[in-house]
């Protein structure tokens, strides 16, 4: 485990070079969560709540939303997709360690540095400017943590296998795309599951992305119970486990029709 372990400092350390790209972001992801908070003020129009959210709790789950997905965010898609064109992964596959651990790694290193560096300061930003309602409840943040680490689990294992099918469509950039706007989507990352029509909730309780961005923010802003917020943790670990088996069968046939594009 040495190893991996080494590609988590190796790329937080990276990261660290080049922070000064994050203070900006910061600032943009405010401007952003701005945006939003003026919209819904504006759709709440004095009303108490809209599907069990009070506008405070709107605003909250906004901020936390954004600010996590600092967290879970990476592009170990694109990143594969490019070592693949170049026939850099021909190398990675000859080392001693699995290729899709090591990306794993690479993202787990990337997200705590944005933790620290980019969603905590710019959280701290936001609340100081909008009316987010933190909680003191320790078993809330618990929860939270833990949920937020399956978030990332799940985003990255999405991630890994959009890249995978790199081997098989040799350039895969509008499949990256789409993947990204599908998640933002239906992640809750842009509105709340709750808010879609009841079809559509229904049809996307089989999906696993409202694992990345709705389940840890209802969490954060108290929109679960203890008991909706357990069954939700659940749910997410369920959907880490479940993702293992197509991206395993993905990855042994794709090592076996290897094309090699660049070199």
């Amino acid at each position: 485990m040495d190893k991996y372990f080494e590609m988590i400092r190796i790329r937080f350390l990276m990261m660290l070079a080049y922070r000064t790209n994050y203070y900006t972001g910061i600032l943009i992801y405010s401007i952003n969560i701005g945006a939003y908070y003026f919209l819904w003020s504006a759709i709440y129009g004095g009303k108490g709540s809209i599907q069990g959210l009070s506008i405070a709790q709107m605003t909250t789950y906004v901020a936390v939303s954004w600010m996590a997905r600092a967290f879970y965010f990476n592009n170990l898609d694109r990143e594969m997709a490019l070592e693949i064109m170049e026939g850099k992964v021909a190398v990675e596959l000859i080392r001693p360690y699995s290729y899709l651990g090591m990306k794993t790694m690479q993202g787990l290193g990337e997200g705590i540095f944005r933790l620290f560096f980019f969603s905590v300061p710019g959280l701290i930003i936001v609340a100081l400017i909008f009316p987010v309602k933190f909680t003191w409840d320790p078993a809330v943040w618990g929860l939270f943590g833990f949920s937020i680490v399956l978030s990332f689990l799940i985003n990255t294992q999405l991630n890994l296998l959009t890249g995978i099918t790199t081997f098989f469509l040799y350039n895969n950039s509008g499949l990256i795309r789409a993947k990204r706007v599908v998640i933002d989507l239906f992640s809750g990352l842009l509105l709340p599951i709750s808010f879609f029509p009841g079809w559509a909730q229904s049809i996307m309780n089989f999906l696993p992305f409202q694992g990345i961005s709705y389940i840890p923010s209802m969490i954060f802003t108290n929109g679960f119970s203890h008991q909706q917020a357990i069954a939700a943790i659940w749910q997410q670990f369920v959907w880490v486990l479940v993702l293992i088996l197509p991206i395993q069968l993905l990855w042994m046939m794709a090592k076996k029709q290897m094309i090699i594009q660049g070199g």
